[in-house]
């Protein structure tokens, strides 16, 4: 599958930046292009001035609002980084329409934060513009939640993430949610850990994008994971998980008790080491859910290609069909490690997730007290239908 990629704000830049090295590795490694495009979308020339990976041109760097905010920035208002999208989403338009294989794309994604300013007014808008410029290509938000500590110190971010989150659901034809907090590292510095963060959110989608696209028959697998697998899976809230386990190494102690790969000490083994890479992905999916609240789902497990063996693919299959039953699983295998198994899991379509809910209460808890201060009366409501007091962003 090849995607294009738009960075919205700084974090959404940071994420764009890391696909354009996540592309380059599955060029040099693999030699596949997995991104045809990546573009980082910003009102502060600073943030864009400071990518690593992505080209340093005014095309791939896209600087947006420069006459309403003197390119630095929108100070967090994000109606005012919506307002900007919606006056000069041309511009990245224009930008896709440049794309030198543009065909070749089979979806976009859109990435941001919901606490900045530009990302979080954005990424609906331009997501909106996109479906409606490319109607043919789905279009996929990765919205990266606050820390912690953001939201008990700025009002504004809860305000700011629950119009975010609301408006890119509206549009999106899938959100995948990635929660900052669950990443944080106590031992690391404040930089060291979004930079480990932004790689860790872009590493799941590496086999993943990589599976469908392998040019060499060797590595590829008997039940092939591509771009349409993917597509059919992604709709509303989406989580994303990987986890990898290294490949147990058991010398014979015995030369002439040896036996081939069908042993079944070796099968038990292996059996355990799928399972393990298969609990470590979902351990660390990008936003801590229930998969039991999952209405769609996908797993792909990449293995040493004279370890594959269609019986541990069915076996992680009935692994993640006992935690999500209600799902529709789709599943395929990549033969291309080289010492150890990789599993990446999706769950998508979920129906209650826990720290949304808490956003949508919280902003819905700061507009009737903004609605009190100003002497407008507020009656006590369901979450449903006070949740249409959250203004959009479209």
């Amino acid at each position: 599958m090849k995607i294009l990629v738009i960075g919205c704000g700084q974090c959404g830049g940071r994420v764009a930046d890391e696909f354009v090295r996540l592309n380059e590795r599955a060029r040099k490694q693999r030699g596949i292009q997995i991104v045809t495009a990546c573009y980082a979308v910003n009102t502060d020339m600073a943030d864009l001035a400071g990518l690593r990976f992505l080209k340093s041109d005014a095309h791939h760097r896209i600087i947006i609002g420069n006459q309403k905010t003197g390119a630095h920035g929108v100070g967090k208002i994000n109606e005012v980084g919506a307002e900007i999208a919606r006056d000069e989403g041309d511009k990245v338009m224009s930008a896709i329409r440049r794309t030198e294989n543009f065909l070749e794309t089979d979806a976009f994604l859109i990435a941001a934060s919901a606490a900045g300013g530009t990302g979080s007014g954005s990424i609906a808008v331009l997501t909106q513009q996109i479906k409606e410029y490319f109607p043919e290509k789905p279009v996929y938000n990765l919205i990266v939640l606050p820390f912690k500590h953001e939201e008990l110190t700025e009002e504004r971010i809860i305000y700011n993430t629950g119009t975010c989150l609301k408006s890119a659901f509206l549009v999106a034809d899938a959100v995948f949610l990635v929660d900052n907090q669950g990443f944080v590292r106590n031992n690391l510095s404040l930089r060291n850990n979004l930079n480990a963060i932004n790689s860790l959110v872009t590493e799941p989608f590496y086999n993943l994008l990589c599976a469908g696209e392998e040019k060499k028959p060797e590595y590829i697998g008997s039940r092939v994971l591509d771009a349409g697998d993917i597509i059919q899976t992604l709709s509303g809230w989406t989580s994303i998980g990987y986890g990898t386990e290294r490949e147990t190494l058991r010398e014979p102690i015995f030369r002439f008790f040896e036996k081939n790969d069908g042993d079944f000490r070796d099968k038990a083994v292996k059996a355990q080491e799928e399972s393990r890479a298969m609990f470590t992905a979902l351990d660390g999916l990008s936003l801590r859910c229930n998969p039991a609240d999952a209405r769609r789902a996908l797993y792909l497990l990449c293995s040493p290609p004279d370890k594959m063996n269609m019986d541990l693919v069915e076996a992680l299959g009935n692994i993640l069909k006992s935690l999500a039953r209600d799902a529709v699983i789709r599943s395929g295998d990549y033969p291309r490690t080289k010492r150890s198994r990789d599993v990446t899991v999706i769950l998508s379509d979920l129906k209650n997730v826990g720290r949304i809910n808490d956003f949508f209460t919280k902003v819905i808890l700061y507009i009737s007290t903004r609605k009190k201060q100003r002497g407008v009366q507020s009656e006590d409501r369901q979450l449903e239908e006070a949740f249409k007091d959250i203004p959009t962003l479209i």
